[in-house]
């Protein structure tokens, strides 16, 4: 079977594709990544062929940053990156309207890997559940309106669609655990937890002893920070600060897809960008994010307790799933809050991390890359039989 990896093209996207793409190339198919050209090196490290997004007139369609706004282009690189690879499935990411447009256009499945907990509507329950942001009806309509749009765009709007909900492609694949949704609520159907398909680039062991050299000569307790977008809100450098000047702690403050870092002269904070965290993490004792997935299930898989301080997209979500959890408790980004504080709070906080390690122990045990390439080549087997009007045979899968 022929799969294209469609991701977006951000780590913490790009990156569980790739753990799913090589399981499924160590089973006998052929895998091959489409993505921005900056991605290209780590299409590499993995062993993975790789074809750059802007050769099939695709710029920017393949950036976080830029979801909502390049489905057209993103559906006609997709489309012409497919053909030319004679695909039989893609493997896409959560928010990627265009792969799910090319795969609609080209009549075979996809497969889409979610975020570590469900972003849109439960088949049923959850009325109740606290938003700290936007509800998941608020999400779910603007995602949906989003997706008719480029559907419109694409000139696909005269045709049946391939799905009831098209967000969930044939399948979705959610990377956290049970106990982050919310009690009681039940997903959609097509919608299974596999676990937080790890993988990263290599580290380079010169960075890693630099950085480690640099945080023994202070040899105070080591705080991992990762900083996500601020979606137009509060900068949390202004509490990064507080916390980290003249107490007893310092970080390793990873920007992640935040802009203009500010750490005061003082603070002891060591500002990284790096393709990868897990040994970063390794020295910490607690991290402290924004309430993205990545740094979110990096931190629990080694039993990390968490602070978090959300801003915009699934972060309020995340937070409240890991706040009720009890993995977590939430930073409140406001002049009145005491971060060094809270953060000692935690640090000393037993029941957090007992919990933290319980659930980083259920998510580590199944091996979650083969879950979700068992569930590949499920939904290609259902669609394995050719239709008349496909452009290109349908290969069965091996």
């Amino acid at each position: 079977m022929k799969i294209l990896l469609c991701p977006l093209s951000d780590g913490g996207y790009l990156y569980p594709a790739i753990a799913t793409g090589r399981e499924l190339r160590r089973r006998g198919h052929h895998v091959s990544v489409l993505g921005r050209s900056s991605a290209a090196p780590v299409a590499a490290e993995a062993g993975l062929p790789f074809a750059a997004a802007e050769d099939f007139g695709g710029r920017r369609a393949f950036s976080a940053t830029w979801w909502g706004k390049t489905g057209a282009a993103q559906y006609r690189a997709t489309l012409r990156a497919a053909r030319e690879a004679r695909a039989d499935l893609l493997v896409t990411s959560v928010l990627c309207t265009g792969a799910l447009l090319a795969a609609e256009a080209l009549d075979i499945p996809v497969v889409v890997i979610g975020l570590s907990l469900h972003l849109w509507d439960y088949r049923a329950g959850g009325a109740d559940e606290r938003h700290l942001g936007r509800t998941r009806e608020s999400r779910t309509l603007d995602c949906r309106r989003i997706y008719a749009a480029a559907r419109e765009e694409a000139g696909l709007t005269g045709r049946a669609g391939r799905w009831e909900d098209p967000l969930l492609g044939d399948a979705l694949l959610l990377r956290g655990d049970p106990a982050l949704e919310y009690p009681g609520a039940e997903l959609p159907e097509r919608v299974r937890h596999v676990g937080p398909l790890t993988w990263e680039p290599t580290p380079d062991r010169a960075e890693v002893e630099a950085v480690g050299a640099h945080l023994e000569r202070s040899g105070k307790p080591v705080v991992y920070v990762h900083l996500g977008r601020f979606f137009g809100g509060n900068s949390l450098w202004p509490r990064l600060n507080e916390a980290f000047t003249g107490g007893r702690f310092q970080a390793v403050v990873e920007q992640g897809r935040s802009t203009e870092p500010h750490p005061a002269p003082g603070a002891d904070i060591l500002l990284v960008r790096k393709p990868w965290m897990g040994p970063l993490v390794d020295l910490a004792g607690l991290v402290l994010a924004n309430g993205t997935s990545a740094p979110v299930l990096a931190a629990l898989l080694r039993g990390l307790p968490l602070a978090l301080s959300p801003n915009g997209s699934e972060q309020p979500l995340l937070t409240g799933a890991c706040v009720r959890t009890g993995v977590a408790v939430r930073l409140p980004n406001t002049p009145s809050a005491e971060p060094a504080a809270l953060l000692e709070s935690v640090w000393r906080d037993d029941g957090l991390r007992t919990r933290a390690r319980a659930l980083g122990a259920r998510l580590a045990a199944p091996d979650s890359a083969a879950r979700a390439a068992d569930t590949v080549e499920r939904v290609a087997q259902a669609s394995a039989t050719p239709k008349e009007d496909h452009e290109y045979a349908i290969s069965r899968p091996r």
